[in-house]
């Protein structure tokens, strides 16, 4: 296998990369609040152990929202979005020998080597060989993977919100579904699973255990129904705003669930005063934080990030800090670009709280055994996902989806490659 990779094919008719000879629909970022779908390029082999794929499904992630928003750096005009996708193979480079045309697979959203320091350990996120991004290595140190369609911060790779997509190092990077599998359920192996089930696991959520998660969409429902899993005694979910209807749908999936909506608390009372209310006094044992830093709740931050001179709001970060029993533990999931201020450190250090960032999670150390528990049907992804539409409606999904549109948790997004909707399974909603 090759030690090196192409990057930046972030749109395949840009750069001489694609077949210009043969056309394909994929959605575009086009500017802040911008996305289109074109009329582009297909992907074609370039390095030899790239698969092309036809996509029969795809959908929105919270953290596309991030770069709907520009919040993401690095991004240029005509990226091809997505980086959750499954589909046919229709096309393999002369390395690949573990899948084959015609397989039913589903991708890993962030691209590993599968031979380097950290995939050797199982943490894919890690990848040492497939992001060249020098901004990404000042920033944090060092890089993460790549990704698809998440900006040229990650690597520049177009992603799978597309009829067509260009997957390198194939063989690592999907994973085969078996026949009793359906796209609709083997879709979210690609991303949401691993990362509500990484959640759960990094900041070791155990029998007995109460767990406060911040933001009740998609990560944040798996990670409920995770953590339940897992042998949380008590699951306490927190959301409001736009939002505040989730509570309602995460709870009518988990009876068990408890909720505090933030924008209808008590005069004088807030999450953290809640929560130890709610906790005899101490707080939860865990909090894991599912929404986001670019989501201010106070002016401060609102100005703060408005003028640049913070891409993060520390906000759920120091309730997390406060609210968490002494000892306790909280994860950091929900995406964070860069600096925050304002930050809490004297209670993180004080009282001995353990903040871990879950990272962006190492899928391919996960999918494996979360697939074998949808196949014994101990874990549910159908559960999020209440609708279905046509990649051609894409730029009105994206609307939709940012505004939080009651109703719409997590979407499967159909091409013209994709099966009929499977039983049990969101049938199209023509828009």
């Amino acid at each position: 296998m090759s030690a090196s990779i192409t990057t930046d094919v972030s749109n395949y008719g840009a750069r001489g990369y694609g077949d210009l000879s043969h056309k394909m629909k994929a959605l575009t970022w086009q500017g802040k609040n911008s996305v289109k779908v074109v009329e582009t390029a297909r992907p074609k082999i370039i390095d030899e152990g790239d698969v092309i794929l036809k996509v029969t499904g795809s959908t929105i992630c919270g953290s596309d929202l991030h770069l709907f928003h520009e919040a993401i750096p690095d991004l240029q005009r005509g990226d091809i979005l997505g980086h959750e996708f499954c589909g046919l193979i229709a096309s393999v480079g002369p390395a690949v020998n573990k899948v084959k045309v015609g397989d039913r697979v589903v991708a890993s959203f962030q691209i590993a080597c599968g031979e380097c320091y950290y995939c050797n350990k199982k943490l894919s996120s890690m990848c040492e060989r497939t992001n060249s991004s020098e901004a990404a290595c000042k920033l944090y140190g060092r890089r993460t993977a790549g990704m698809f369609g998440y900006s040229h911060f990650t690597g520049g790779f177009a992603g799978g919100q597309a009829e067509y997509v260009r997957v390198p190092y194939g063989d690592i990077n999907l994973l085969q579904l078996p026949n009793d599998v359906p796209d609709e359920k083997g879709l979210y192996l690609s991303d949401v699973l691993a990362t509500s089930w990484n959640a759960v696991v990094d900041t070791r959520v155990e029998e007995g255990d109460t767990v406060a998660i911040w933001g009740a969409g998609p990560v944040g429902q798996m990670t409920a129904e995770f953590s339940f899993f897992n042998g949380a005694n008590r699951v306490i979910l927190i959301d409001g705003g736009h939002g505040k209807w989730r509570l309602d749908f995460v709870k009518k999936i988990l009876p068990k669930l408890e909720t505090i909506e933030y924008t209808n608390l008590p005069k004088g009372e807030s999450v953290t005063s809640t929560l130890k209310k709610m906790c005899d006094g101490r707080g939860p044992d865990v909090a894991i934080e599912c929404a986001a830093g670019e989501y201010t709740k106070g002016w401060a931050h609102y100005f703060e990030r408005l003028l640049g001179m913070e891409t993060d709001t520390s906000e759920l970060l120091n309730e997390m800090i406060t609210s968490v029993r002494g000892f306790g533990r909280c994860g950091v999931t929900g995406v964070y670009t860069g600096y925050c201020n304002h930050f809490n450190i004297g209670s993180l250090m004080e009282t001995g709280i353990h903040l871990a960032g879950n990272g962006q999670a190492p899928v391919q150390k996960y999918w494996n055994d979360l697939l074998k528990y949808i196949r014994q049907e101990q874990i549910h992804p159908l559960h999020m996902v209440t609708h279905r539409f046509k990649l051609e409606d894409m730029e009105t999904v994206y609307d939709l989806f940012n505004k939080r549109d009651p109703g719409i948790q997590k979407v499967f997004v159909q091409t013209k490659f994709s099966a009929p909707p499977t039983p049990g399974a969101p049938t199209l909603t023509e828009l």
